[in-house]
């Protein structure tokens, strides 16, 4: 639903600085998209999965920022193509799932309803999500376009980053993001649906 086009162009004079520096560096545009999930792993494991929320959300927006490095040093590079889009797609899958699941465990030793609603509705957050990007794989093996959504992984990660803060900071509303972020993430998966039925059954 975010013009992420739009959004790329109006960082880029703080991203591409950074990019032409990596470059030089030797630095390759597949290391930082290995490096950006290794940190959001370990930011889930050493502070999500224990409740310190606060810490979490500002070191998980900082490192979601390396999202834009990569892509932007594979184009410099003039390497931008198949094998980068996989291996990123592939690794913000396994980013996505560390989040939530970090919070997810630190939710599943508390003992509250609100405690057990985090859970559950995180475990379906994690799911619909998932499927989200596959619906959107699945139809580009097809030939058919998928990129529309009112929750693709810009608003979803939005969402989590304001449950995590607004519970660090004021009161817990982690289980009610999560409930958002699977009720928007479901209509998601259904627009893709009936989006890509209408490619293929013009």
């Amino acid at each position: 639903m975010l013009d992420n086009a739009n959004a790329r162009r109006t960082v880029a004079h703080l991203v591409d600085p950074v990019a032409r520096s990596l470059i030089k560096a030797k630095v390759t545009p597949d290391a930082i998209t290995w490096f950006g999930c290794a940190a959001t792993i370990a930011i889930s494991v050493i502070f999500l999965a224990h409740g310190k929320f606060v810490i979490g959300a500002i070191l998980f927006a900082i490192f979601s920022s390396i999202d834009l490095l990569d892509g932007t040093m594979a184009r410099m590079l003039g390497t931008a193509g198949p094998w980068g889009a996989f291996l990123d797609s592939t690794l913000d899958r396994i980013s996505d799932a560390a989040v939530i699941c970090a919070i997810c465990y630190f939710y599943s030793n508390q003992d509250s309803a609100q405690s057990s609603l985090a859970v559950s509705a995180g475990v379906a957050a994690l799911v619909v999500a998932l499927l989200t990007s596959y619906a959107r794989a699945k139809a580009e093996s097809l030939n058919a376009t998928c990129t529309i959504g009112i929750a693709e992984r810009a608003e979803r990660n939005l969402i989590i980053w304001l449950g995590l803060m607004i519970t660090g900071l004021v009161t817990d509303v982690m289980a009610q993001a999560f409930v958002l972020l699977a009720i928007l993430s479901t209509i998601t998966v259904m627009q893709r649906i009936l989006f890509v039925r209408k490619q293929l059954f013009p």
